[in-house]
This record gives C-alpha cells, structure tokens and sequence, in this order.
C-alpha cells in the first residue's frame, strides 16, 4: 500500500475492482448549484457514489462558526454508511481537477474514523484525458453502519485561535487563501478584508504544480520549508474548504501536527471584537 493519500489512476484503475473499495464523486461549482450532480449524471468514474458537497459536507451558515460549518459526525456517518462506507473501506475521492472540495471530503471522512482515504490527483480529468472508460450507471451501495470515531483534537475553535493570538497557547498560524485576501486587499466572499494576526500566507494552489497535478512529498517539503514539524499547525482559510488541501500537503510533506479550524476567517471576523490584521503584519 502506498502511504501517500495522492493516488494517481493507474493505481485506482489496479484496484477498482476490488471489493471494499468505495469511488466518492465530489464535482462541485460554488456557482452552480446543479453542477455536481448533472456532471456525474452525464458520466462519472464506473462505480462511484455522488457525494452532494454543499448539501452533505456542510451546514447551513449561522451567526456564528463560518460560511460552511461542519455537520455533526452523526449526520456525516449516517450518510457515508448509506452509500457503502464504514471505518474499514478504502475510498477514494475525486472532483474535476485538484480542487477543495475532494479535498474536504478527504478530510471528513478522515476525521470520523474512516483511516484509509485517498484524493485521485488529478480528478475526472486526468481519467478521461487518459482514455479511460466512464460510465453513466449509478451503483446501489449496500448500506453499512459507520460508528464514527472523531479526532476531536484535529479541529480548534475560535478560542484556541484567540489564545494564539494573545500570545497564551504555542502553535503558527496558516492562511490559505490567495495573497491579496491574506494581505485585505480585497475580500471577494467576506464583509471583512485582511486575516488573523500572526498567521504567515500559504496560499494552498502553491502545492500544485503548473500542470495542476499535485507536488512530490519532497516539493510539499520544500515549499513549506520555514515551518517547523515541531510546532503545532493551525490552518484556515475563508470557509474551512479551501484550507483542506493545505492539510492534506502539509501532512504529504510529513507534518503531522496540523490542526484545522472549520470556522476561519469568516468565524473569526463574526466576533466583532476579534483583532484584523492587513499587510503582511
């Protein structure tokens, strides 16, 4: 087994007859709504379940905890056991390229106890332009009861970020967003520009590479060089989704102390008191 989470086809094309074997589709638009489930109804990977990102992978949005909170582990495993998976199934996830949304779902699935998740790099496109088949058959997953087992201490909420930024917990910041929203230049999705004092900007495309595939484990290790696997990394971004593949790089690059906070920027500036930080400050 490889011990990457970044599989590339030839390795899902080996295995995906395999029993035990779960194919999530994750393709998603923040634009349209529609999108994900017309794509995998006009053909997706042959076997793979559809996975509704905005309807499953998040909640609905309230005063508090960010534009896209996460659900509760119950209503996730609930879910996920009914299309096929429970804590011993091998999944892998793909969306249209290497984007978020396979990435989050990575993480979820992760997070409540199913150990074996892989992120297909490249997505539906890099199965396609390769020749291989498709298919337009929706599978009927035989349902399995996922107890779930949460990593509790893989999240922090706004306090345990407050307490970085008071100087009274010992962890580095990472924001995941491009760098004019790092910097408050511009802030396309919140009513507030600029982002947590003291975090440092890895905006999460630098972990692809040109051609959109993902980087070796020793690039993701350069390219977070000026980190320490010593430390405690927490990672946010505007929502909690665009955050995930940072996670999902950092821990390709070996780091393994890397903590998300679901809520990020736009928990954050909720709390009107919250100190903002523009610039590179």
């Amino acid at each position: 087994m490889s011990n990457s989470a970044i599989v590339g086809i030839e390795w899902l094309q080996s295995r995906i007859n395999e029993g035990n074997i779960v194919i999530a589709d994750v393709r998603f638009n923040p634009k349209e709504a529609q999108y994900g489930r017309q794509a995998y109804d006009a053909g997706h990977l042959p076997g793979a379940v559809f996975i509704d990102f905005k309807a499953e992978l998040t909640d609905p949005a309230g005063e508090h905890g960010g534009r896209s909170p996460l659900p509760s582990a119950e209503k996730l495993a609930k879910r996920f056991g009914e299309l096929g998976i429970d804590t011993s199934t091998t999944v892998v996830v793909y969306e249209d390229v290497n984007g978020p949304a396979a990435s989050r779902l990575w993480w979820v699935l992760q997070y409540i106890g199913v150990e074996d998740v892989r992120v297909l790099d490249g997505g539906f496109q890099a199965w396609t332009e390769a020749g291989l088949p498709v298919s337009v058959e929706k599978p009927v997953p035989i349902a399995r009861e996922l107890i779930p087992a949460v990593h509790e201490d893989w999240v922090v909420d706004v306090n345990t970020v407050k307490s970085v930024v008071d100087g009274n917990k010992d962890a580095k910041l990472i924001d995941s967003r491009d760098i004019n929203q790092y910097l408050g230049l511009e802030a396309p999705f919140d009513p507030v520009a600029g982002h947590i004092p003291g975090a440092v900007n890895f905006f999460w495309k630098d972990g692809l590479e040109s051609n959109g595939t993902w980087k070796s484990s020793q690039e993701l290790e350069e390219h977070f060089g000026k980190l320490s696997k010593d430390e405690e990394l927490i990672v946010y971004c505007g929502s909690g989704i665009s955050a995930t593949p940072n996670v999902l790089a950092l821990k390709e690059a070996g780091f393994n102390n890397v903590r998300l906070y679901p809520g990020s920027w736009s928990d954050w500036i909720s709390y009107k008191d919250n100190p903002i930080a523009t610039g590179n400050e």
